[in-house]
């Protein structure tokens, strides 16, 4: 090989030196084009918008408080449907009450004034729901009635600032829950029982939306632009098709350009074709319960009130759900890959009633022991034991829930469908120190529970044993 001269090797290296800048230059800027490629946009259709991944905090968070407040909270009797049925069917007994009780020729709109929240101290509802173990709350913004709970540039003298508290009670609690790091949610309405564009739509056959342009959308818009809500729980899409509520549309800008687009949840009510079928979780109706675990992210929603989802004066003590129904449920729904919203209703002032306070509390002191089998947990192969002892599971990582509803008698919990290894360990949340186990004559475990006095027990029902090293 012909030796180089050093001018060469100069020549060489500075050929080399230039191509090495020009490769990084090149990487750089193909690195830089592809860290600012724009998100991907959802178009304003169902294949697409179902498309879209849920944004993982409402999987982790398992438990919400729901909110149901307004005018309807004035009259307090029935339900929260109160409007409907007194002037809508016109049931008997409901047209009887309004006769014994008001003056002749009193409106549902003669409620408004009446409806003070006088004593609402959202501080002291955010505590009670962080207290409760709930990770966020719903609140109602606007019910079927069409009050808003918030000063709506279109709902004239029918919101709460106009009328009746004069205050914003949504951008209140949103403060105050947002302030103990609660994720905030908005239940939305999109019809109105008596609004008379919602009238005259109908009357079209819903080939016009005149309510739609001048009332549901602006509403929705405002609602997000002005609190920046995690969640919005759409209701009374029963009437009529997505189409006519232009929720696509709403749902592509909300998860495109809104300021909440890559934090925002959404339900399924959008219209009379979408529950259990379109959106981002499936409520699917009220108080669903699927027998076995559903292939898509669901909610319950149940209230503690069996009757009513409103607070209501005819309210007695076997209309409200015992604190063990209440975490059966819970436990239940999360074994099934769902998550639980437990609601309650305020007074017009704006008071939770102690039964309420009481109920919510109880399920925030079993969460506080058993929570870990709770929150960011994820169905298991197995979601109950098969067999008549109630055992539902729940995984974490490397780790099995297993939650008892009933103590055995013999204190031995027979647990068959895990399957044990080398280095399987039993504990009980709450309980220090591992539990003695066996090997089932036909496989599984019998733990031996601690044989202690029930009050001694970390918690009162729901017991649960964490299992690690198990198949």
């Amino acid at each position: 090989m012909r030796e180089l001269r050093p001018w060469q090797w100069a020549v060489r290296a500075a050929r080399h030196l230039l191509l090495l800048l020009l490769s990084v230059l090149f990487l750089g800027e193909a690195g830089s084009t592809l860290r600012t490629q724009p998100p991907r946009r959802y178009t304003p259709d169902w294949q697409s918008l179902d498309s879209r991944p849920l944004p993982a905090w409402f999987d982790e968070a398992k438990f919400g408080v729901f909110v149901h407040w307004g005018v309807f909270s004035v009259p307090a009797w029935g339900s929260e449907w109160f409007w409907w049925h007194w002037q809508g069917e016109r049931l008997p007994r409901y047209e009887l009450f309004v006769h014994e009780n008001y003056p002749p020729g009193f409106s549902y709109a003669d409620f408004g004034p009446q409806f003070t929240a006088r004593f609402f101290h959202p501080d002291q509802w955010a505590d009670l729901f962080q207290a409760a173990g709930a990770k966020y709350v719903v609140l109602t913004t606007k019910h079927h009635e069409g009050f808003t709970n918030w000063p709506s540039p279109v709902s004239w003298n029918w919101n709460s600032q106009d009328l009746g508290p004069h205050r914003d009670l949504v951008g209140e609690l949103g403060t105050a829950v947002r302030k103990r790091n609660l994720r905030y949610g908005l239940y939305h309405s999109l019809l109105e029982w008596f609004h008379p564009l919602y009238l005259l739509d109908k009357k079209n056959g819903f080939k016009t939306q005149n309510f739609v342009s001048a009332k549901t959308m602006p509403e929705l818009y405002d609602l997000v632009t002005r609190y920046k809500p995690d969640l919005i729980w759409s209701d009374g899409e029963w009437e009529s098709p997505d189409t006519y509520w232009n929720s696509t549309e709403f749902l592509s800008w909300l998860y495109n350009d809104s300021p909440v687009k890559d934090k925002v949840v959404v339900n399924d009510r959008w219209g009379q074709n979408c529950p259990c079928h379109h959106g981002g979780y499936y409520n699917c109706q009220d108080k669903f319960k699927p027998e076995s675990l559903p292939d898509h992210k669901w909610e319950m929603c149940t209230s503690i009130d069996k009757m009513s989802w409103g607070y209501r004066r005819d309210m007695t003590v076997s209309h409200i759900m015992n604190e063990s129904e209440i975490i059966s449920e819970l436990v239940q729904t999360v074994s099934l890959g769902g998550n639980y919203l437990l609601n309650i209703g305020p007074t017009k002032d704006g008071l939770i009633m102690p039964i309420f306070q009481e109920r919510l509390l109880a399920v925030g002191k079993w969460l506080s022991i058993s929570g870990e089998a709770i929150y960011a947990s994820r169905p298991w192969r197995v979601q109950k034991e098969n067999n008549t002892k109630a055992v539902w599971y729940t995984s974490k990582g490397l780790a099995v829930y297993a939650i008892f509803m009933h103590w055995p008698e013999n204190g031995v919990l027979t647990l068959e469908a895990p399957i044990t290894t080398s280095t399987t360990k039993v504990t009980m949340l709450g309980v220090q120190g591992p539990l003695k186990w066996t090997v089932g004559l036909k496989g599984g475990l019998l733990v031996s529970l601690p044989r202690w006095a029930p009050s001694a027990l970390p918690v009162e029902f729901a017991w649960t044993v964490k299992l690690t090293g198990v198949k």
